[in-house]
């Protein structure tokens, strides 16, 4: 237990401590950005980043991973916020944690068996999208736009040099301080963090959501609570993928269900917004030499620290230093090789990439475009499979009777084939179909199935079904009709 522990929390100490100084200066600015979207006060999104971070370094099932406060969480908080109140939000993110909580005890984790590559590569690709575009405000409509741009450039000069001199430091972090001291010392005219909004100044403490405990809050935080806990797990399973991928390990996708409703549940209790895992972030850990949950932990820790005690040094820190990180997390989440396997990969993929891509981009909702990538991924797998389905026949030498041999899948994509490929106006006795190398897999297969012997024995031919699977034989016994006195008039309609 000793070994587990070590190897989960102590075995890379100086590597998470110097990764979460980075992301917790990350995590500032964008939490600020989430609560103004989201309409609330910065410290409502603050408060949320150190509370997720924290709960989940202990309950989730991604060590390394950073969750906290998230734009597409604060996209679904906008109406409930305008029309209710901060305090209904309040509600709504515990609500949102035991919804997460139940999921996860409902091993809804297992679902992302059912994520394609193409699906989880679209996804990257637009959050990669979505992180840059989410910088050119700071670089477009700031003041002093030359000098920004010039600031920018030199961070990821640094960024992508240093690493060259020192490899044990991480550059984005000799990044956000070079620049700062710069900004300091010849007295630049620059945007800061300060200029963002207020820091809390006070540490947070419990509170519970001050509304009506009856049945129409209920009504009300129900929906909201709802998608925000799909959205939050979606895109939290999404990047714990994502991660695994990174650093080559596995992840306990139910534990992780559970963790951030633990989490959420922790943030809407202290005066927190509702968040979830953030892959910008979690790209930034890693790359930065972030491993175990030390890392989270001390991020959640570490931010919650600089924005009540060190204010005033946090906020002078440039925008344009972690503008930089962020376009350095853009320009590392985006896969490069999706772009030129494009001619290399099949076309069904590679539509489910681009279709997964431009949905989140244009709508900002990252489930839109999963599950847009997911159903397209169905439609093509079936209809694939449903091509796989071949049928010879053989006639016997008297030629009165006729075998068919079928093999392949039977399902509602393939039923339409199976029916079409026996001949029914042939004038033979007896036809012998051989399903000893098919499988039926659902009623629409069934039905076909019926349809083939009622319309044979319509034709006055004996119909013999040999070499059906178990499986196929108790859909059979159990759905089928063609055995029915009344099957005839029931299935052709008459």
């Amino acid at each position: 237990m000793f070994q587990s522990i070590r190897q989960q929390w102590l075995s890379n100490v100086r590597g998470d401590l110097l990764s979460a100084i980075v992301v917790a200066l990350a995590l500032i600015p964008e939490a600020i950005a989430f609560s103004i979207i989201a309409g609330v006060d910065p410290k409502v999104g603050l408060y949320a980043s150190f509370a997720i971070a924290v709960i989940t370094a202990f309950a989730g099932g991604r060590p390394a991973m950073i969750s906290a406060a998230t734009g597409a969480m604060a996209l679904l908080m906008i109406t409930l916020v305008k029309e209710h109140g901060l305090q209904y939000l309040l509600a709504a993110t515990v609500l949102t944690g035991v919804f997460q909580i139940v999921f996860g005890w409902l091993k809804l984790g297992e679902l992302m068996r059912f994520v394609s590559r193409s699906v989880v590569t679209g996804f990257v690709n637009a959050l990669a999208i979505l992180i840059f575009m989410a910088q050119l405000p700071e670089l477009t409509g700031a003041h002093g736009t030359v000098l920004v741009y010039g600031m920018t450039a030199l961070g990821l000069a640094i960024i992508y040099l240093f690493p060259y001199i020192n490899k044990t430091i991480p550059s984005p972090l000799v990044c956000i301080v070079v620049l700062t001291a710069l900004a300091l010392y010849f007295g630049l005219d620059l945007r800061t963090v300060a200029d963002m909004g207020q820091l809390p100044d006070s540490l947070p403490i419990f509170l519970w959501p001050d509304v009506p405990l009856n049945f129409e809050t209920l009504q009300i935080i129900f929906p909201y609570a709802l998608a925000l806990a799909l959205v939050g797990l979606l895109e939290s399973l999404m990047t714990a993928t994502i991660v695994d991928d990174l650093t080559d390990t596995s992840s306990d996708k139910n534990r992780e269900c559970v963790g951030q409703g633990i989490a959420n549940i922790g943030s809407g209790l202290i005066g927190g917004m509702a968040g979830c895992a953030m892959i910008g972030q979690s790209v930034i850990n890693v790359k930065s030499g972030g491993r175990t949950r030390l890392s989270t932990l001390l991020a959640g820790v570490i931010l919650l620290i600089m924005v009540v005690f060190l204010d005033q040094w946090v906020g002078l820190i440039p925008m344009a230093a972690l503008v930089a990180v962020m376009i350095m997390v853009s320009i590392g989440t985006f896969s490069w090789s999706s772009v030129t396997d494009l001619k290399k990969n099949p076309k069904s993929s590679s539509i489910v990439m681009i279709a997964t891509v431009l949905v989140v981009v244009f709508t900002h909702n990252l489930a839109y475009g999963v599950f847009i990538g997911v159903l397209l991924s169905a439609l093509f797998f079936a209809n694939k499979v449903g091509k796989i389905l071949y049928i010879g026949s053989s006639l016997s030498a008297d030629g009165h009777e006729r075998d068919y041999q079928v093999v392949g899948q039977v399902f509602f994509s393939s039923a339409d084939q199976f029916v079409g490929a026996f001949d029914f106006k042939e004038a033979v006795e007896k036809v012998r179909i051989d399903l000893s190398k098919a499988h039926f897999w659902d009623i629409t297969a069934i039905s076909s199935l019926d349809k083939v012997v009622i319309k044979f024995r319509r034709e006055g031919t004996e119909v013999e079904l040999i070499g059906l699977n178990e499986a196929s034989a108790t859909l059979v016994d159990k759905f089928a009709v063609h055995n029915r006195p009344d099957a005839i008039e029931k299935l052709m309609g008459h």
